[in-house]
């Protein structure tokens, strides 16, 4: 996605079987490179590893304009 994956969004290069389509290639965006499986990461399967990134997209969500500057709410 040339402009970024907003947080919530599909990213366009998944498959249909959830699997990266860049995987491998040096095309693939270094936040994706950068992610290694890990216990924290996987949980004990796949929902579990996708609350995991719901959460990490949540966390490292912009802030709209109009609340920089600002506490993000507590969980």
């Amino acid at each position: 996605m040339p402009d970024g994956k907003p947080a919530g969004v599909r990213c366009i290069q998944l498959t249909a079987d959830d699997r990266c389509s860049l995987f491998g290639d040096p095309r693939r965006p270094a936040v994706c490179r950068s992610l290694a499986p890990s216990d924290a990461m996987c949980g004990t399967g796949r929902q579990a590893a996708l609350a995991w990134l719901d959460a990490l997209e949540a966390a490292t969500r912009p802030m709209p304009a109009n609340h920089a500057g600002t506490a993000p709410p507590a969980s």
